[in-house]
């Protein structure tokens, strides 16, 4: 792979990691009947409002 390729495929990580993070924080925010169901998600969540 060359540096512009590599280049392109960390911003897609970093995007989607984002729009990711973004959905969860929305769904738990209008769903809070979903808190306590998924540790891994409870965690997300907190460390995302967190570090706003």
């Amino acid at each position: 792979m060359d540096q512009q390729t590599t280049d392109q495929l960390r911003e897609r990580r970093i995007n989607l990691r984002l729009r990711h993070a973004q959905a969860l924080t929305s769904l738990m925010e209008e769903r809070s009947d979903l808190r306590g169901v998924h540790a891994l998600a409870d965690y997300f969540d907190e460390a995302v409002r967190w570090s706003a």
